[in-house]
């Protein structure tokens, strides 16, 4: 909850802002403070700025939704998406020839590949597609 709280204050601030001046918006701990904004900024959504003649760190939000939304899509997918991949390959290593339930788990587990592999790709192409291509796709869809 603190992690898109800090988020959406950055994302709607017109300036970067300090750890102090997160937490005392949003009433919040140091601690919680900084492992959210720590976490922000390894999804790359946020980003930290050093102004001259200050020791406080500030921070800024991508402001361009459809960079953020891209940024999120390949933070989900790497963390989500590519573990479930692997692991649906290794399960497709099994020996089925005689047991019946074997090859219907196989069976169920080839077709969940099968779909984790069309949203992956699915993902790819939207993180690759630009803004106009994809409210295009889009709208064809509503249609």
């Amino acid at each position: 909850r603190a992690m898109a709280q800090i988020h959406a204050l950055l994302l709607i601030s017109p300036q970067s802002l300090s750890t102090d001046e997160i937490m005392e918006e949003l009433k919040i701990s140091r601690g919680n403070a900084n492992m959210n904004l720590r976490a922000l900024m390894d999804w790359g959504i946020v980003k930290k700025e050093i102004k001259a003649g200050e020791r406080k760190e500030y921070f800024y939000s991508e402001k361009d939704i459809w960079a953020l939304a891209k940024q999120i899509l390949r933070e989900r997918r790497k963390n989500e998406l590519e573990p479930v991949v692997s692991i649906l390959k290794e399960v497709q290593t099994v020996d089925a020839s005689k047991d019946e339930k074997v090859k219907e788990f196989k069976k169920v587990t080839g077709d969940i590949e099968a779909f984790v592999r069309k949203t992956d790709d699915m993902m790819d192409k939207l993180i690759k597609a630009d803004e106009n291509w994809f409210f295009s796709t889009f709208l064809k869809l509503l249609k």
